[in-house]
């Protein structure tokens, strides 16, 4: 089959587009063609080795975190899916590979796609959906009445989390640039500050939780200024913390090192009585069904930039690290 593979790690280095051998399945996998796969900027952190002290994938390896398509074949203790089901997943950690014709997915990692969606929506959903998903519900637990500031709210994860905290009865500031302030505010944003015009920290007071996604050490203090007393910042950005190594198994040095690594945001977080966790998403079909009934039912639509064919995978992902994408990129993969 046809896959985009890593040869090695670095910011200058491209995907190769190579012939490599069909995935094999094992009795709890299904083998998935996919049709379409969503490009992140995890896969560029990925490609560029940010990522490899933690999770060091050994180039040559196959990139590629989102995937659409149909089941083609399952093992014998899958009892889910059957061949010919159209699904979407998020691949654990390990086992990605969606820049590619086939990929064998465990089962527990798979949902079945909205039948109100294409291939190309469905394959834009599961990484950012997950985010959102596992922050806003499983760690802060947000409930109705409650405030939460989503930055960068045109961006893949901020689109989808927009509506999924409006869905849970929360009121919804966010940031973004002058062109994209109409469509955060059609996602249900009720308070928009445009980031090149204003501080968001003048604006916001009193936050129950913050969804952070940007890298600037300053951007991340301000987050955590705008809570109120045992508000809850949520990182995607880091730094990695112990309870990130302890979720990924990691070596004791390594979380000896996350120890460094956060204590310094740690502190300043209790300083000002509230809390910090950085998430690193995990896959679960659980929750992606949960994520499908939402959108078959409305609550939820994708937000769709650019779909590039397969062969254009390379300038897919140079297109999304520019950082001004409108929702999600996708290549078409068949």
């Amino acid at each position: 089959m046809k896959a985009f593979i890593v040869n090695r790690y670095g910011k200058k280095e491209k995907l190769y587009l190579s012939e490599v051998n069909d995935p094999a399945i094992n009795e709890d996998e299904v083998l998935v063609r996919i049709y379409a796969a969503g490009v992140n900027l995890l896969d560029s952190l990925i490609k560029n080795g940010d990522f490899k002290l933690f999770l060091p994938y050994k180039p040559p390896f196959t990139n590629g975190h989102d995937m659409a398509g149909r089941v083609v074949k399952i093992g014998g203790k899958v009892n889910k899916f059957k061949v010919g089901d159209e699904v979407y997943a998020r691949p654990a950690d390990f086992r990605i590979g969606t820049f590619a014709e086939y990929l064998s997915v465990k089962q527990a990692d798979l949902a079945l796609k909205p039948n109100n969606l294409s291939m190309e929506e469905a394959a834009s959903i599961p990484l950012v959906g997950l985010t959102a998903w596992q922050a806003l519900v499983d760690i802060a637990k947000l409930k109705e009445g409650q405030k939460v500031f989503i930055q960068a709210g045109s961006g893949g994860v901020g689109s989808f989390a927009i509506q999924l905290a409006k869905h849970l009865g929360a009121y919804v500031a966010t940031t973004t640039s002058t062109a994209n302030v109409a469509l955060v505010k059609s996602l249900g944003a009720d308070l928009v500050i445009d980031y090149k015009k204003e501080d968001f920290e003048t604006k916001l007071k009193d936050y129950d939780v913050a969804l952070h996604s940007n890298r600037d050490k300053k951007i991340l203090e301000k987050s955590l200024r705008i809570l109120k007393p045992a508000g809850q910042l949520i990182s995607l950005t880091g730094p990695p913390t112990p309870e990130f190594a302890k979720q990924l198994g990691l070596a004791w040095h390594l979380k000896l090192l996350t120890i460094f690594l956060s204590s310094g945001t740690k502190k300043y977080a209790r300083k000002q009585h509230v809390n910090f966790t950085f998430l690193f998403m995990r896959a679960q079909g659980e929750q992606l069904s949960q994520i499908t009934k939402l959108i078959e039912s409305g609550v939820i639509k994708p937000v769709m930039d650019k779909v590039f064919p397969f062969e254009q995978t390379n300038k897919a992902m140079a297109y999304v690290e520019t950082g001004r994408t409108k929702g999600k990129v996708v290549i078409k993969v068949r």
